[in-house]
């Protein structure tokens, strides 16, 4: 998928504008430049933000970086399979989120400084000549009309311009100019709790995790970071203001609950910030597009707003990509906001969960908290959901790209009852728990209900396996920004019709056959166009094996848009083609 866009751009800047530097923007601007598609960045700041905000990046974001060719920089700057505990007033861990699997190719948490991670991501747009990007220019105003959006600028001088793109693509943040230009209601709510920020250099601590200290006089952090960097996050108490904290000897008061002499700290900064829980009520208008902070904000405590951002970069630049270079409709970018705004409501939800688990608003409830967490983490399959965060809501989507069977849900019954039970944060954690369906509990929650277990709506493995030049890497890195069809031990294009096959040529599709490693060394037999690999760690065999079905589609952000079987792929290639807003015949 590296060819240039082939439409006219005359009359335009870019095929796509972005609004906003940071990473949700950049990402997008990057995956668009691997696509070929000429894009502009623009931001109202002389340079991408360099202090730290974000500290968490999952195994998701990850893997969106690794489509965007960049993750290989990023390694250096992570700390993969980073803990989180739980820790009442008296120092006992109630809690250990300890995941150590890596389905998706990558470590699930892991600890990382985001101005870092910026700073490659802006590097990275020197590799395409048709991307651009304007600092110290604010939007002050923006129109749309049937060909493309006009925007209208001002730099930091004053002097007005205009800028014209097809799709622009709004990622600047909470407080998002185009967002409120264009009517958009942000709805949710805004914590009356403030915490204090202090990050520091040559770590006073050293130890390797991040540690939740759940003490009801004030309720703090202390997560170590790459490179010898350590945060401190401390709940602001009624009646403190930031100021009054910052004061040298207030935050030696502080600093003391964590450190043996507050005045040996090597400090970075201190910064105040407010949770906020907020939703746009919808993430398109017309050409314009909600993407990150913009289109939703949530508290920190799963690390999830820097994350969920990410997942849209990765839904939305493919789609934006197919339909600049018009190989899919303007249709295919209703199914952003399908995908994605209910995934992004779930990870408010769990975020303010976890914040609620984490400081109740009483020594009370945090007495039945820590009573009521001990005795759980007591049972080993309570502790395993914990530890290997089975409660994170993975996305999983039931519109848009996706070729669903046809099986219905039930109806939750105690789960449902739970999740419905008030404000209360352990019944909204077992509300939380219910919603999992899949787990253990959540069966025994709702009543041991089947859930649907099709894959078809989530996001594909990503293991190794092995060319037929005798490299290992992971899989993605063969099928790069494209759709893959990938059958276990067969040709997947043998029951392809002309029509079928050359559609997902256009396209760029990957075809795969994958079959036990043990089997290169016999060599390919496969036709031609047909890429042949080697399942290195059994995964594929294992992930096939409990599926009734030997045929995956797998779209370009690795979520797996249909399953059949080997006689079905010209029916299914004709029911996504209408999906895509792609025509079947060129």
């Amino acid at each position: 998928m590296a060819t240039k866009s082939k439409k006219n751009t005359a009359g335009f800047d870019a095929d796509v504008i972005i609004v906003g530097a940071g990473p949700v923007g950049l990402t997008i601007a990057n995956t668009l430049g691997v696509a070929g598609v000429p894009a502009m960045v623009i931001e109202k700041l002389d340079k991408i933000i360099d202090y730290p905000r974000a500290i968490g990046i999952d195994d998701e974001s990850l893997r969106t970086l690794q489509t965007a060719g960049l993750v290989d920089q990023v390694q250096a700057h992570i700390t993969p399979d980073h803990w989180m505990r739980f820790f009442t007033a008296s120092g006992k861990c109630f809690a250990s989120i300890e995941p150590r699997t890596d389905e998706f190719g990558w470590s699930r948490r892991n600890a990382f400084i985001q101005p870092q991670v910026d700073e490659i991501l802006y590097q990275g747009l020197q590799r395409f000549k048709d991307t651009q990007v304007l600092f110290e220019q604010s939007v002050t105003g923006i129109t749309q009309d049937a060909d493309g959006v006009t925007l209208t600028l001002e730099d930091n001088k004053g002097e007005p311009r205009t800028v014209r793109a097809r799709y622009v693509v709004a990622c600047d943040g909470g407080n998002s100019f185009i967002r409120r230009a264009l009517n958009v209601p942000f709805e949710g709510r805004t914590k009356p709790n403030q915490w204090i920020v202090v990050d520091v250099r040559n770590d006073p601590l050293g130890t390797p995790h991040v540690d939740m200290h759940c003490d009801p006089e004030r309720p703090y952090v202390s997560a170590a970071l790459p490179h010898g960097i350590r945060r401190f996050e401390f709940m602001v108490m009624p009646g403190e203001t930031e100021e009054e904290l910052s004061k040298p000897e207030n935050l030696a008061k502080l600093m003391r609950k964590v450190v043996a002499d507050p005045d040996q700290v090597d400090y970075i900064r201190k910064r105040v910030y407010t949770h906020n829980a907020r939703l746009a009520a919808t993430f398109r208008v017309d050409r314009v597009l909600l993407a990150g902070d913009a289109a939703h904000i949530m508290p920190v405590w799963q690390g999830q707003g820097y994350n969920s951002g990410m997942r849209d970069a990765s839904n939305l630049a493919w789609k934006l990509a197919w339909v600049a270079k018009g190989m899919a409709g303007d249709a295919l970018l209703d199914t952003y906001g399908e995908e994605r705004r209910d995934h992004a409501r779930s990870m408010i939800h769990l975020s303010e969960v976890a914040g609620d688990i984490f400081a109740p608003e009483s020594h009370t409830a945090a007495k039945v908290r820590d009573t009521v967490m001990l005795a759980l983490n007591a049972l080993p399959p309570v502790k395993q959901y914990f530890a290997e965060m089975r409660f994170k809501p993975m996305p999983r989507y039931e519109r848009g790209v996706v070729l669903l069977p046809e099986k219905g849900e039930s109806q939750p019954l105690l789960g449902g009852l739970l999740n419905r039970s008030g404000d209360h944060p352990l019944g909204r954690l077992l509300g939380l728990m219910a919603e999992k369906k899949e787990s253990p509990l959540g069966r025994l929650l709702n009543g041991f209900e089947a859930p649907l277990e099709t894959p078809v709506g989530r996001m594909f493995i990503q293991p190794r396996v092995t060319t037929e030049a005798g490299e290992t890497v992971r899989l993605d890195d063969v099928i790069g920004l494209n759709f893959a069809i990938l059958a276990w031990g067969t040709d997947p294009t043998f029951n392809l019709s002309p029509e079928a096959r050359a559609f997902w040529e256009r396209l760029g599709a990957k075809f795969i056959t994958v079959k036990p490693q043990v089997q290169m060394a016999h060599g390919s037999d496969a036709r031609a166009g047909v890429t042949t690999l080697g399942d290195a760690q059994g995964r594929l065999k294992e992930w096939f094996g409990k599926q009734t079905k030997s045929i995956v589609f797998v779209r370009p952000d690795r979520f797996v848009a249909a399953l059949c079987s080997p006689q079905e792929v010209s029916a299914v290639t004709a029911a996504l083609a209408r999906q895509l807003a792609a025509p079947l015949e060129a």
